[in-house]
């Protein structure tokens, strides 16, 4: 079983060449494998699928068989029992959008890093103390955005974020320009209407812009 310093290397190295976490709300499991190869073709390769539909361990568990190549997380877990269904189904990490205690004892108990979701110092302080390094900031903008990720970089100096919720390709660049962003989230990589059309090739585009910008 990793550490939790094992777990923080483990994300760092998931982020080193390239720093776009893609959230992927699967509608229909026959977009998965096109939407995954259209992200890839962009140079996307780690992808978020969260649990916001019934089809999110389906789709993990697809994309860990058919497409070992890519790394893929899972977000929007809300308890330990999800976790460890995530876990099971192949999951290379985990991203919850907030933080409790038992989210945050089964990110260290368990065989995989988890990115806990936070919005406040007093939450980040909570994960921090049990050793955790890295966070997503989420809701981002209506949380602070780039100004709160340049507060916390005073008293959390070895803290880094993974803003999520409320970036587009407009504020990109100003988020990944923050030494302490380790990787920005969104869905502006690949919208739900471009997925619901597929339009795989505007998706790939869209991905190579992202990646342009970072």
């Amino acid at each position: 079983m990793m550490s939790l310093p094992e777990k923080t290397r483990l994300l760092d190295s998931l982020f080193a060449d390239c720093r776009l976490l893609p959230l992927l709300n699967i509608e229909r499991l026959a977009d998965v494998l096109p939407l995954a190869d259209a992200l890839s073709a962009g140079g996307v390769t780690t992808l978020e699928i969260t649990l916001r539909t019934p089809l999110g361990i389906d789709a993990i568990a697809l994309l860990r068989a058919e497409r070992p190549a890519l790394t893929i997380g899972a977000g929007t877990v809300l308890d330990a029992s999800q976790f460890a269904a995530v876990q099971a189904a192949g999951a290379a990490f985990v991203v919850t959008p907030g933080c409790t205690e038992e989210l945050l004892e089964a990110g260290r108990d368990g065989l995989i890093p988890l990115l806990p979701g936070i919005a406040t110092a007093s939450e980040l302080m909570q994960g921090y103390r049990l050793g955790y390094r890295r966070f997503k900031l989420f809701p981002a903008e209506i949380a602070g955005g780039v100004g709160l990720i340049k507060a916390f970089a005073g008293p959390f100096r070895d803290a880094a974020f993974c803003p999520t919720g409320g970036v587009t390709a407009d504020n990109l660049g100003a988020y990944l320009a923050q030494p302490n962003v380790m990787a920005v989230g969104g869905s502006w990589i690949a919208p739900p209407q471009l997925i619901a059309a597929e339009r795989w090739q505007d998706i790939t585009a869209l991905a190579k812009a992202a990646v342009a910008a970072g």
